[in-house]
């Protein structure tokens, strides 16, 4: 029996994350880490939230959550509340978000650190991985690059989503992509 290595996969949401799921159990030993401050408003994160236990409960996936920072948030994308999806508004994001995964990533002994982020069409996911790797040169641990919207991706996502009868936002989280 071969040992498969660690990794804390950034989770956004539940219906973004069974195909990311599926595909790194076959080679890592995967926990989600849901770090999301971004999702307003507070009762759309706590829907998130609790979707994302229950879901991890159901398919046995180790699951932490942080908490919910939202004025940290607030205070990172002040001066970019009109910047479109894509935009700089979304670098600033991810790099929150995932620099809080790299380094509870690096604290805990993980030995990788991923996102399920790519997997959506509204996100640049070579912005994602040019993120995930200067965080991973600046924290030492590697960082696993993925576009998982390729080879339909999104497409098995939603599909997997409805299976596990997981709602679907209409909406990245944010406040800004919200009135979008």
């Amino acid at each position: 029996m071969t040992h498969k290595s660690s990794l804390l996969l950034h989770i956004c949401c539940a219906p973004c994350s069974p195909y990311a799921i599926d595909l790194l159990r076959k080679d890592y030993d995967v926990t989600a880490y849901f770090y999301d401050p971004n999702i307003h408003p507070e009762e759309e994160y706590r829907f998130r939230l609790k979707e994302m236990k229950r879901f991890s409960h159901e398919i046995n996936l180790p699951f932490i959550s942080a908490e919910y920072d939202i004025e940290r948030w607030f205070d990172i994308t002040k001066g970019h509340e009109m910047d479109q999806e894509k935009g700089e508004r979304c670098s600033l994001c991810f790099d929150l978000r995932l620099d809080k995964t790299v380094r509870f990533a690096k604290e805990n002994g993980y030995d990788f650190f991923a996102t399920v982020l790519s997997i959506s069409p509204h996100k640049d996911a070579k912005m994602i991985n040019r993120v995930g790797q200067i965080l991973s040169n600046k924290y030492g641990i590697k960082f696993l690059e993925t576009n998982f919207k390729k080879r339909e991706g999104f497409k098995k996502s939603v599909l997997l989503s409805k299976e596990y009868g997981l709602k679907r936002q209409d909406y990245c989280g944010c406040i800004y992509s919200q009135r979008n």
